[in-house]
């Protein structure tokens, strides 16, 4: 952190929501080299995310085990506060 230009003040200003944002930008490029991708629908006060997987992620039969074993286990690394991933349509 640095206390002369203050970048440091950036990433503990962050909202929930930002946050959430920037870790799917991060397992977004893998989802799309299958033809897939995500969207973030919401987050609520309980810190839940609300996701819709579109593309080829949309109807296939590991999108379960994308959403959990995946992207909600990324979310939690690196966003700690994310209580749980859940799937909408």
């Amino acid at each position: 952190m640095c206390e002369e230009c203050g970048c440091g003040d950036a990433v503990i200003d962050k909202t929930f929501q930002e946050k959430v944002t920037e870790a799917i930008e991060s397992v977004r490029p893998a989802l799309q080299s299958h033809g897939g991708d995500v969207e973030l629908v919401g987050t609520d006060e309980e810190n839940n995310v609300k996701l819709r997987l579109q593309g080829a992620c949309q109807g296939c039969p590991g999108a379960m085990m994308t959403m959990k074993n995946g992207i909600e286990r990324i979310l939690k690394e690196r966003v700690p506060e994310v209580k749980e991933v859940i799937a909408v349509d």
